[in-house]
């Protein structure tokens, strides 16, 4: 829980504030950009609620902040808006929520499916999302992008029996995975890969080798619209384009350009980033920014 006495002197007066413990993740500026800023090295209140909306916004924020870094002066709304959480946000899409800091505040997300519900890397283990992910019917697979943010995938796992599904170049940061993948001729295969998912799965989950921040680093494309994109590709909010981290690639900057350009070869209208800001644009748009930041990655 936030400290009062240990809050940044840049925070604004009022209710909201963020306090030493900050680790800059982004997940706070991520979900409420109107609220809370970047000063050096943490993020910091910029400008108090004034609104229902804003004031739900800082409270998510304030929930999922992975270290518990932001807090309130009196009262707050977390209980009303911890039942929000996971958020959908379109078509049986939701993000969690709950980041964790053993990802460093990655972002997780779950998709709700007919043939079994997958998660996208994976958020704290909390009571509150076991149930919520036992009322939207469970977790059939744990898909994990990369290595970083693995977090408490196990634990989810052991709960719902799910299987989780990881490169084998990353296969150590998770081990006894239950299907661990390998590229043969470009193509990848798995522990029964082929047999393991349902011709609906099938048909509308993509996984795509994206090496580059990690050697095993993956991203999957779910009904040609939303591609979970772990490190690999977010959105930047001040410049209004996509966006790659050569600060943080671990592995290869090179084979990380040469993977984000196999992505203009998919059609996708959201980016939903482990790191970084998610976005929604039309197909034409997110085609030419994705062409755009392959020249600028390269220059």
């Amino acid at each position: 829980m936030a400290n009062p006495k240990e809050r940044y002197s840049d925070n604004v007066e009022g209710r909201f504030f963020v306090d030493r413990t900050c680790i800059n993740c982004d997940t706070c500026r991520q979900l409420a950009p109107q609220i809370f800023g970047e000063q050096g090295d943490h993020s910091f209140v910029y400008n108090q609620p004034q609104s229902s909306e804003d004031e739900g916004a800082a409270t998510r924020a304030l929930l999922c902040c992975p270290t518990g870094s932001i807090g309130t002066i009196g009262p707050n709304h977390a209980k009303e808006t911890m039942s929000e959480l996971p958020l959908e946000l379109a078509d049986g899409v939701y993000y969690c929520g709950f980041n964790s800091p053993k990802s460093y505040g990655g972002n997780s997300y779950f998709i709700a499916h007919k043939d079994g519900n997958w998660l996208i890397d994976s958020p704290k283990f909390l009571p509150h999302l076991v149930s919520r992910f036992k009322e939207l019917g469970g977790i059939k697979y744990i898909f994990l992008t990369h290595r970083d943010d693995i977090a408490d995938a196990e634990n989810y796992a052991t709960v719902f029996d799910a299987k989780r599904i990881i490169h084998r170049d990353d296969a150590d940061s998770a081990p006894g995975s239950e299907v661990v993948l390998d590229i043969v001729a470009g193509h990848f295969v798995g522990s029964n890969l082929h047999n393991e998912f349902a011709d609906s799965l099938r048909d509308q989950f993509t996984i795509i080798p994206t090496p580059g921040h990690t050697k095993g680093h993956m991203v999957l494309l779910y009904k040609n619209q939303f591609l979970f994109t772990g490190d690999h590709l977010a959105f930047d909010r001040e410049t209004n384009q996509l966006e790659a981290f050569d600060d943080f690639c671990w592995y290869s900057w090179e084979e990380q350009i040469k993977s984000m350009a196999t992505l203009s070869d998919y059609s996708f209208t959201w980016v939903l980033p482990g790191h970084g800001q998610r976005v929604q644009l039309s197909k034409d748009n997110m085609h030419s920014q994705l062409v755009d930041l392959v020249k600028r990655m390269s220059a």
